[in-house]
């Protein structure tokens, strides 16, 4: 066999192993775009994950998951969501509130998308209906917004004797304006005063609970706001501290240290979202998907944050919590 001949069969035969791996089918990757921060989401990623393994998916097996955290800065997402899309993601999976969602759809309308969103996604333009999504995208919504006027009324049950309640609000939300508007809309029903207060970043936080002693507040509402998850530990140590009950919207905050809380159930919402993506990658159209509505709302009481306060729970309001924590 002459040299050239030689050369030319060990280059092919050592070439075999590269030729083979190229030929294997890669897995596919799911894009997933949060407003928080990974720690904030420990829980809620691992239901997710759930949901993927119950149609087939296993991360790390037949499955990857490219993560991409904004931390709270709504700013982040528009950059986040063109770095996933370089990933060549399957399907897209945003979550934290709805500026993810627009994020995730500006960035590639045509990669399938399972959103988490706090309102109405027909008003929203995400979809045409909730049976029948009929576009690239469908997924969850909270009803974080409809849920107001319970938190409201489970604040003034718990602190009869507070007069003065706040709102704490972030105006940098999309749905701030919604949100504030359905809350002042809750707190008039049942004739109760309410003040808007903003809080958008660090010293806003700050500035925020100097103006709940400047004005009196001796109740307050936290609405809906990734960048409010967040700072969960500092919102509930200046409520503590300044000895004023607060409601949440998430379990976390009562768990947390905080009075109460009342709203969906982030384990069950972020299982649906791992099962739907799940379907897509099986074949599914995010069209024919019908968008799922929050049903299971926990209510959450923190009795020995009760006590520091000196409030009595009603028994019947703890005869109707989900958990009640001593």
């Amino acid at each position: 066999m002459k040299r050239r001949e030689f050369i030319s069969v060990i280059g092919g035969a050592a070439a075999w192993p590269l030729a083979a791996h190229a030929q294997q089918p890669s897995v596919p990757v799911i894009g997933f775009l949060s407003s928080l921060s990974a720690a904030a989401l420990n829980g809620p990623v691992a239901a997710f994950r759930q949901g993927l393994a119950s149609t087939g998916y296993e991360e790390g097996k037949n499955v990857a998951i490219e993560f991409r955290w904004a931390d709270g800065h709504y700013d982040r997402l528009p950059a986040l969501a063109a770095e996933l899309v370089q990933q060549r993601p399957a399907v897209m999976v945003a979550v934290g509130g709805d500026p993810p969602t627009f994020a995730a759809k500006a960035a590639a309308a045509s990669i399938p998308l399972v959103f988490m969103v706090g309102q109405d996604p027909v008003k929203l333009g995400l979809v045409t209906s909730l049976s029948r999504p009929g576009g690239n995208a469908t997924g969850i919504n909270l009803l974080v917004t409809e849920t107001e006027s319970k938190r409201i009324e489970l604040l003034q049950q718990l602190a009869p004797r507070a007069s003065n309640f706040a709102a704490l609000i972030n105006p940098k939300n999309a749905d701030a304006e919604v949100q504030a508007s359905a809350v002042k809309t809750a707190a008039n029903a049942i004739g109760q005063r309410i003040e808007i207060i903003n809080a958008g970043s660090d010293p806003d936080l700050e500035n925020a609970f100097g103006q709940f002693a400047q004005r009196n507040i001796d109740g307050f509402l936290v609405l809906a706001d990734p960048f409010f998850v967040d700072r969960r530990q500092r919102i509930i140590a200046e409520a503590a501290q300044r000895r004023i009950p607060g409601v949440y919207f998430l379990r976390e905050f009562a768990v947390s240290g905080g009075l109460a809380s009342y709203g969906t159930s982030l384990a069950d919402a972020y299982l649906q979202a791992g099962i739907y993506a799940g379907k897509i990658l099986s074949g599914a159209k995010p069209a024919e998907l019908p968008v799922v509505q929050a049903a299971k709302f926990q209510l959450v009481i923190n009795l020995k944050t009760a006590k520091a306060l000196n409030l009595v729970v009603p028994d019947r309001l703890q005869a109707l919590a989900d958990e009640v924590i001593e």
